[in-house]
């Protein structure tokens, strides 16, 4: 079963969802219900890890790491200094 469901769009995303729709043959509901389900799937999980990870923090016995380990970790994934972002390998 699906509903209606009015959006409003800024003039440019609305001329690049109708390319886009025209160049992928489907349509602007596709399109857009697709972006939908993903951008909910998305935030689902992150929410639940956060979630998760708040309930696993405040159990007795918890375990945090602490600055300097953390900065050295990220050095190993070429993460210099806090205002050099990461670099993909």
């Amino acid at each position: 079963m699906s509903t209606t469901l009015t959006v409003r769009l800024d003039e440019q995303t609305k001329k690049k969802l109708d390319l886009l729709a025209k160049t992928t043959s489907r349509t602007k509901s596709y399109l857009v219900n697709n972006a939908i389900k993903e951008f909910i799937d998305v935030n689902e999980w992150q929410i639940q890890e956060i979630t998760d990870t708040i309930h696993e923090a405040d159990r007795p016995g918890a375990k945090f790491s602490g600055h300097e380990e953390v900065s050295s970790w990220l050095n190993t994934w070429g993460f210099k200094n806090e205002k050099d972002p990461p670099k993909c390998k």
